[in-house]
């Protein structure tokens, strides 16, 4: 072989290595893998976590959260807050991606259309506490009657429905984020489809966006805390919901980061990476839908199921990772009570499988439903491995235990979502993360107005208790209501709560400062850095 020639190969092997480098700490950018293409970058509309991902690197809030997971300022760099009133004064420097100041009205704008039915917002109901929102919400009142309104461009006026303790804590969330009006209606239906359909006012900016294949964001070189963002960009240069894809791309330095199932976790160990654990705060569960046409709308059937499901046996011996804790409650161990955490001082029944009375309540089911056998009943999952596992393990038990037939519906995560908004299911694999530091995060998702409450369930008594805890500023008034909840979730069997989530993941050892969250975007690098 001639010099020449053996030259091109080295050369040749030496741009694939580059071009496989995963973190590179000379232009501070870092690649990774997104689980799923992002359904929805409009922040009026946006409720998954892929979504709420992007949206919390490429926008900002009157508030955001710091490297030590704590509220700080945002566009709002100072506010009073009053029992029924709050008043912000938006920083000057605020901008948007196109140079454009960000501006008090484009908070109103953003609140208003989050809220106006037209939107068909599932969030509308986080900006509830705001004064005649839920009225807005429900068609009763124009969105001009909205208890928000900008004094002048820089200074923002909102006026509570009630007091709400838990106020401020909303205005980190992307729903809550703004939105220019004149860039909106410029585009209209085709807002935050592609990325030159958005306007960017975050640490980050999208600068491209193949559908379905990568996303890449770089710095956003007119944020107003531009000094303090030491990456100039995340590429997501791949977008697969395949953990075991995924940990072959970590391997082979195409990305930096990946979180671990049972399977890939075997491997990680193998490969003596150090892995990381997290206790992510949401929970997953089965939720029914109780439409009227819908066999799972019997109480008896859900009971029955819930009667035959071992928690323990799941999280051993299918999620098999540690950092899982079985299912027992809507609210996670971690979220906070009067004095401790709310499960210490109100403890969730027990979920213990009893398959004999689990065959006396399904005996029953069939005798009010007036059939000798329960019809197939469709389980709508997404296309994930993991999901898909957790499925043919529901499947096989309760054919098992109770000689129930269960399809299993396999959608993209996007599709899943559509369908779970449609109500085309019987029984659907989902889950819920906190969206800000409040037991309310988790009571208020099967309140009847909830379109986060994808079953429609609807109860009178569980509305009431909702109303008693957002109505009330007293700790204890509060969590007693709460409790309230969890014991109807109990015996209505509202949901099959499955497993509390703890996560295992894999990074580069060059990265440092990636923050893992369990409010907010999460992962979040936001702060992090690539050290040499």
């Amino acid at each position: 072989m001639n010099f020449l020639k053996s030259l091109a190969i080295a050369l040749c092997l030496f741009s694939g290595a580059i071009e496989a480098q995963s973190v590179d700490a000379t232009r501070q950018v870092v690649k990774i893998a997104l689980a799923q293409e992002p359904p929805q970058l409009n922040s009026m509309k946006a409720t998954d976590q892929v979504s709420i991902f992007v949206l919390g690197h490429v926008m900002e809030g009157l508030t955001r959260y710091d490297r030590r997971g704590n509220l700080a300022p945002g566009v709002a760099e100072r506010w009073t807050l009053s029992a029924t009133s709050a008043k912000f004064w938006l920083r000057k420097d605020a901008k948007w991606s196109n140079g454009d100041p960000v501006t008090a009205h484009d908070f109103v704008f953003a609140w208003r259309n989050a809220v106006d039915p037209k939107t068909a917002s599932e969030y509308a109901f986080i900006l509830y506490p705001v004064k005649n929102a839920e009225a807005i919400n429900q068609g009763n009142l124009p969105i001009t009657d909205l208890g928000i309104r900008a004094l002048d461009d820089h200074t923002l006026e909102v006026t509570l429905e009630r007091p709400t303790g838990y106020f401020m804590k909303l205005t980190a969330f992307v729903t809550t984020f703004p939105v220019q009006e004149r860039f909106y209606r410029s585009v209209e239906a085709s807002y935050a489809a592609d990325a030159s359909q958005m306007l960017y006012n975050g640490a980050f900016k999208i600068t491209d966006w193949v559908h379905s294949a990568s996303l890449k964001m770089q710095k956003n070189e007119t944020y107003w805390n531009r000094q303090t963002i030491r990456l100039n960009g995340i590429d997501a240069d791949y977008i697969t919901a395949d953990t075991r894809a995924r940990l072959n791309l970590f391997i082979d330095d195409e990305i930096a980061y990946t979180q671990l199932d049972g399977e890939t976790y075997k491997d990680a160990l193998k490969n003596q990476f150090r892995i990381r654990p997290f206790a992510t705060g949401s929970v997953y569960f089965l939720e029914y839908n109780y439409r009227p046409e819908r066999i799972t709308s019997n109480l008896k059937l859900r009971q029955a199921i819930q009667a035959a499901f071992d928690p323990d046996e799941f999280v051993n011996k299918v999620l098999q990772t540690p950092g899982n804790l079985p299912g027992a409650s809507l609210f996670p161990s971690w979220i906070k009570g009067v004095n401790k955490t709310f499960r210490e001082e109100y403890p969730a029944k027990v979920l213990r499988p009893d398959l004999a009375h689990a065959k006396r309540l399904l005996a029953e089911a069939k005798a009010e439903l007036g059939v000798e056998q329960i019809p197939p009943l469709v389980l709508l999952v997404s296309d994930s491995p993991t999901a898909t596992k957790q499925a043919e393990y529901t499947q096989g038990m309760l054919k098992t235990k109770l000689n129930l037939d269960i399809k299993i519906d396999v959608q993209t995560f996007k599709q899943r979502l559509a369908k779970m908004t449609e109500g085309d299911f019987d029984i659907v694999g989902a889950g819920w993360g906190p969206d800000f530091d409040d037991i309310m995060t988790f009571g208020d998702l099967f309140a009847s107005w909830n379109l986060n409450n994808r079953g429609r369930y609807n109860n009178p008594e569980y509305d009431r208790l909702v109303r008693i805890a957002m109505n009330s500023s007293d700790p204890t008034t509060r969590m007693e209501a709460m409790a309230g909840i969890q014991t109807l979730v109990y015996d209505d069997a509202i949901i099959l709560p499955m497993y509390e989530q703890g996560v295992i993941y894999i990074q580069h050892p060059k990265i440092k400062g990636l923050r893992r969250t369990v409010i907010g975007s999460d992962p979040d690098f936001t702060h992090a850095r690539i050290v040499p």
